[in-house]
């Protein structure tokens, strides 16, 4: 007689199976079996927030199949994701097939691969109610915000309205960063720059004036910086001081999900929902000839930065084999994890560090390899030498008035060889090993001007968020946890509430609207600090130390009188969301048309309502012409989301593409080109026989390749 073991998905379930062999019969639960209603609270309040679940109608079929295959077989292991999603899909499988949970009837696999299989099934425990509660919890907070909040907005604002415990939030943080853009004045300021050059040279280097007679130089007009240039106009420029040193540079760490998110996005153009999707099937296995179905990371919903051993050793042993023992970082480097971070399981990293992203390329998918090449790259260089750099700053005096230039060589690349964070020095070209150097300078040296300018410029506001720097203002704040960041994300633009605009995140005028009502009447469900709370308290009941029910009584009793109070205040009263005038005209009656919001998205309305009953579906305009027809190229959305483009004139041209259209022209035709391959890609022409290609300029825009 088998065993079963049940885990949450198909492809989990065969990677699992083979490794198992035929003593054990592996299903999959394809996620949730047992959830709350749909149509209505679904939790007791009167009776101490018992939640009443339900089993999920679509899953009718599986439920009997997996009652039937437990009831024929020896033990019934659940084997669900290790966290506090997977822990309760355990719970509720463990009440369907009428399992003890007392019992060591649950298992865990950090990582799918044969070791971490068996080292899973050789330590069975009982179900975690610390964990099961925690998720408990957490579904009956925003079951009880969105059922409760949402008909209000339904009443005051429009019907198909939606609020969250953590997706106001989010949105909260996107209208307050559009207020301070709004409320931004730019200040003029200016800088002296010179072009300067030591005897012999040819090559200039840069050095901007940073003091002028020992105060700090701010210059805020064109007449206070004539009046310095004029100053410097016969002076002579002298070296007082040079200052050389060997500054060391550490590796970013192993991955967590946060920052996998936001480096994906940042390196590989990735929204958060499609890194990790890609991040789910590497963990739940790939096959692979010389392995078979294996998984290729660890568990990819993690916080931590601990790495296991086993793991630090074999990366050492292989960058000693591909790099030399130069490479290989002499002590154990520890990363320390943040303070409220969950250390269940390790960072994000390769399962097997010797499977190196060449050997996967041509067995996974695009999306699968990138994300892979990724989190390789980030665990290795975590466990290489640290980067040694040559720097040398320069004080150069002239008139008065103090000069600084400041350039670094790179005398041991260590780590950089492999992986540099995108963000953490833009001035480091990554993988170049070169840096911006300095000439040879001499103290008393008197250098060649070459030129001297005043530049203008202009302070800017701050940048609108975008889905990396959203994750990390999530996580800095404390809001959610690593599986809820890309399903926030998600939500807040599918309800439209927040838009993309290139990378960034722009707050719709309904989102600006119904943030605006929920800080009026709802201050703390769109609070940052109440909600970073409600998660420490969700982080005490998984620890054991907190009772999930007094957490929802003391929600719950505020919250009532919160609603009360605000349907007393709103009563009778709506709010209005705003229209966006446009330039384009009507064309049945004349008068201008107006950008709406409705239920299903943005489309032009005439402001002649109800008059005049013309609408309109908005276009994007993506730039280019169609090479067949030449009509206008417009920006389209496939059915799961991926942008493509099509011919204005669709329904007699027939003409689209995957590929984004660009501002250059074909040098044989004339035509547009289109770019594809991503963030260098190729430009070429999609004219019939022409054939024209080419190799994309770096400066080319690559944001199309987000989808």
């Amino acid at each position: 007689m088998s065993d079963l073991i049940i885990v949450e998905s198909p492809a989990k379930a065969k990677t699992i199976g083979k490794y198992l062999g035929k003593d054990f019969k592996v299903m999959a639960s394809v996620g949730h079996i047992r959830d709350l209603p749909k149509s209505k609270l679904g939790v007791d309040i009167e009776n101490n927030f018992q939640p009443i679940y339900e089993n999920k109608k679509d899953k009718a079929t599986l439920i009997n199949d997996l009652k039937k295959q437990a009831g024929k077989s020896g033990q019934v292991f659940l084997a669900t994701d290790p966290d506090r999603e997977g822990e309760a899909i355990s719970w509720h499988l463990a009440y369907i097939l009428g399992l003890d949970t007392g019992k060591p009837i649950r298992v865990t696999f950090n990582e799918i691969t044969k070791t971490g299989v068996k080292d899973g099934m050789a330590r069975p425990r009982s179900l975690d109610m610390g964990l099961v509660n925690a998720q408990q919890a957490r579904r009956i907070l925003d079951r009880i915000v969105g059922y409760m909040l949402s008909p209000f907005l339904w009443k005051k604002v429009r019907r198909g309205l939606s609020a969250g415990r953590v997706q106001s939030v989010a949105v909260r943080l996107i209208v307050d960063r559009e207020k301070e853009i709004e409320a931004f004045e730019s200040r003029e300021y200016w800088s002296v720059d010179a072009s300067l050059l030591t005897s012999g040279s040819k090559k200039p280097f840069p050095a901007k004036l940073s003091e002028i007679d020992g105060v700090k130089a701010e210059l805020n007009n064109k007449e206070e910086t004539d009046k310095v240039l004029k100053r410097l106009e016969d002076a002579e420029f002298v070296v007082s001081e040079v200052k050389k040193s060997t500054r060391k540079k550490l590796p970013a760490p192993p991955f967590t999900t946060s920052t996998l998110q936001q480096e994906a996005s940042r390196k590989l153009f990735f929204n958060s929902r499609r890194t990790m999707k890609a991040a789910q099937e590497l963990y739940e296995g790939v096959e692979l000839p010389e392995h078979g179905a294996i998984g290729l990371i660890t568990y990819m919903r993690t916080d931590s930065l601990r790495i296991s051993n086993e793991a630090r050793q074999a990366a050492k042993e292989l960058i000693e084999q591909k790099f030399g023992a130069e490479y290989v970082y002499g002590g154990e480097r520890l990363f320390k994890s943040k303070a409220n971070s969950q250390d269940a399981h390790e960072a994000i990293r390769p399962s097997v560090p010797q499977i190196t992203p060449e050997q996967i390329k041509s067995h996974v998918s695009g999306d699968q390899y990138k994300l892979y090449k990724l989190i390789w790259e980030r665990f290795m260089a975590s466990q290489m030498e640290n980067a040694q750099l040559n720097t040398v700053s320069a004080d150069i005096t002239a008139g008065g008035c103090l000069f600084k230039a400041n350039g670094y060589t790179v005398k041991f690349d260590g780590f950089m060889k492999l992986y540099v964070e995108e963000s953490e020095n833009p001035d480091i070209p990554e993988n170049s090993g070169k840096g911006a150097a300095l000439p040879a300078l001499t103290k008393g040296e008197t250098l060649k001007l070459e030129d001297l300018s005043g530049n203008q410029h202009f302070t800017q506001p701050p940048a609108r968020y975008t889905e990396a720097s959203l994750i990390k203002a999530l996580e800095e704040n404390g809001i959610g946890r690593p599986s809820t960041y890309a399903p926030t994300i998600s939500t807040i633009l599918d309800r439209q509430y927040v838009e993309r605009m290139q990378k960034q995140l722009k707050p719709t005028i309904l989102g600006m609207v119904i943030t605006d009502l929920l800080q009026a009447h709802f201050d703390n469900i769109v609070d940052t600090k109440f909600t970073a709370q409600m998660e420490t308290d969700l982080d005490k009941i998984e620890e054991g130390s907190e009772e999930w029910t007094r957490i929802l009584r003391g929600f719950y009793g505020e919250f009532e009188k919160t609603l009360k109070k605000a349907e007393t205040e709103m009563e009778g009263k709506r709010v209005k969301i705003p229209d966006e005038p446009t330039d384009i005209p009507c064309e049945l009656c004349g008068k201008m048309m107006s950008i709406k919001i409705g239920p299903y998205g943005k489309f032009l309305g005439c402001t002649g309502f109800p008059e005049c009953k013309n609408t309109k579906r908005i276009v994007n305009q993506a730039g280019g012409e169609c090479p067949l027809c030449g009509s206008r190229m417009i920006s389209k959305k496939s059915k799961k989301g991926k942008p493509y483009f099509g011919c204005e004139n669709f329904k007699e041209c027939n003409f689209m593409t995957w590929d984004a259209p660009v501002s250059e022209t074909c040098p044989e035709c004339g035509k547009k080109l289109f770019k594809k391959g991503g963030k260098k890609g190729t430009l070429y022409c999609a004219v019939e026989n022409c054939g024209f290609e080419k190799e994309a300029e770096s400066s080319e825009n690559s944001d199309n390749a987000e989808s």
